[in-house]
């Protein structure tokens, strides 16, 4: 059984860093803008309103939800772009050709997703901080939350950019797909609010559960009990890695 190649898994973690810390205006600078935004228009339009049926103030409910959904979509955009960029330029075939296996190449590309993830939320939850009351209450709960989303949606990126063709492709997954799933996660509002009919559809939202879980680390309280959701997210997560390993394995869509 052959030895995992550790350097070159590390070499390409490294370039996947390297590439999206290039463009900080957009990575790093457009997160912490946006928190500012954010803090603009919910912090003194919503005032010191309540979020119906849970003891907390909405700006304070709103903020570990809008930081979840910034590591979902930085994490997507982090594989997806990669992929596609390298498709367009005729250079994946060069990675496929690399010697690295499956594995390593979905390690590598995965981790950095986490990275830029990562990054974007401390900027994000930083840039806040100083005004609004949040705590962390459960640090365990945070860190595998938010792992597992950075996995999940880095894996759903690179699946995606395997399969497009061109950066219409991305878009149209970006923006008939992704958006619309985190918009409807429970982000901007608790789902005790909604009718029953759409409180099953929201349950049926597997993002859902990756931002309540979340938001209940830094508030201890949520719409469902995180820790019951614990195993779904982590085969979720799972089964993710093992359909980008299959996918890479067999070239999936990569020499057309």
């Amino acid at each position: 059984m052959s030895t995992m190649n550790l350097r070159g898994c590390m070499t390409l973690f490294k370039r996947e860093v390297h590439r999206f810390l290039k463009v900080k205006m957009q990575t790093i600078v457009t997160p912490a803008l946006t928190a500012i935004l954010y803090l603009l228009i919910f912090r003194y339009a919503m005032g010191e309103r309540q979020v119906p049926g849970l003891d907390v103030d909405y700006f304070t409910f709103l903020v570990p939800g809008l930081a979840m959904m910034a590591m979902m979509q930085n994490a997507f955009a982090n594989t997806s772009s990669s992929m596609i960029m390298g498709k367009v330029m005729g250079m994946n075939i060069y990675l496929l050709m690399a010697p690295l296996s499956a594995l390593e190449v979905v390690v590598a590309f995965l981790a950095a997703a986490v990275v830029r993830a990562t990054v974007v939320a401390v900027v994000f939850l930083s840039v806040l901080y100083p005004f609004v009351d949040i705590s962390v209450m459960h640090l365990s709960i945070i860190l595998l939350y938010g792992l597992c989303a950075s996995i999940m949606m880095g894996g759903l990126g690179l699946i995606a950019g395997m399969w497009a063709k061109d950066f219409d492709n991305i878009a149209m997954v970006t923006n008939f797909v992704i958006l619309p799933l985190t918009f409807l996660s429970g982000v901007f509002y608790s789902v005790k609010q909604l009718p029953e009919f759409w409180q099953q559809i929201n349950n049926a939202n597997p993002f859902f559960y990756l931002t309540d879980g979340f938001r209940y680390g830094f508030l201890g309280i949520g719409d469902t009990d995180p820790y019951a959701s614990i195993m779904v997210v982590i085969g979720t997560s799972l089964l993710t890695i093992v359909s980008c390993w299959h996918l890479w394995r067999i070239g999936w869509r990569m020499k057309e």
